[in-house]
């Protein structure tokens, strides 16, 4: 019964998480990046560049994925769960919400268009 509860609340402050990750990181330059097939979402959670990049577009990258990293072992933290199964889910509620047409990265780590 506490392992059930934990998991659902690990899964609820996971969903929570994606929600205000994915608002807070709709910045117009992340959104025109994917929408040019430019980056994707992978299976840990952080976005990755899918083609040729620019500096500005690592920047931001590199930037979106340092704060979705801390906000993940918060959660990882206060849940007594390792992160990487934090990440795990998190870039399974990410990828299942990216909008087709956009890239995502497989379990392979190849990328495909949704």
């Amino acid at each position: 019964m506490i392992i059930k509860a934990t998991a659902l609340k690990l899964i609820l402050t996971v969903a929570a998480l994606v929600v205000t990750t994915t608002m807070a990181f709709a910045a117009p330059s992340i959104d025109a990046a994917k929408s040019q097939g430019m980056i994707g979402e992978r299976p840990d959670g952080l976005l990755g560049i899918v083609a040729a990049s620019t500096p500005e577009i690592k920047a931001l990258v590199d930037g979106t994925n340092a704060e979705r990293m801390t906000k993940y072992e918060a959660v990882a933290a206060k849940n007594g769960t390792p992160v990487d199964q934090v990440q795990a889910l998190a870039g399974k509620k990410l990828i299942e919400g990216a909008p087709a047409g956009s890239y995502i990265m497989n379990a392979a780590g190849s990328w495909q268009k949704k």
